[in-house]
């Protein structure tokens, strides 16, 4: 749940109130009837107005920044890597720094024939 005053952006309009998306505003009130589907009351100052918001057409301006930042981090590393021609440095970049294993070394739980005919007569049993 959010404090009271903590700056927001408006990110979405989920209900077609014509929210001004995009603009900054600031939490003024909780909404704590049950039966609403709204969650704030936010003060925008732009517009000079209070909207009744629900929790998912905001977010915090720290977390935007936050992630503008992981994306424009993410498009230098690529571009360094497309420069220097490091391929190494791109598949890690372009596969989330997943740890890939060799295609020759891939492990395959294989069962025998027996056991597999043991287990299909076992689940059609039951």
């Amino acid at each position: 749940m959010l404090r009271l005053g903590q700056k927001v952006i408006i990110v979405a309009d989920s209900f077609e109130q014509n929210l001004p998306i995009g603009e900054y505003g600031y939490i003024i009130a909780y909404d704590r009837n049950a039966d609403n589907v709204f969650d704030y009351v936010v003060r925008v100052p732009k517009a000079s107005k209070h909207y009744f918001v629900p929790a998912a057409d905001i977010e915090l301006e720290e977390v935007l920044i936050q992630q503008e930042v992981d994306r424009l981090e993410r498009e230098a590393l690529i571009d360094f890597a497309l420069a220097t021609r490091n391929e190494e440095l791109f598949r890690r970049i372009m596969n989330g720094d997943q740890e890939e294993e060799p295609a020759g070394e891939v492990a395959k739980d294989v069962q025998s024939r027996e056991d597999f005919i043991k287990q299909i007569n076992l689940k059609a049993w039951i």
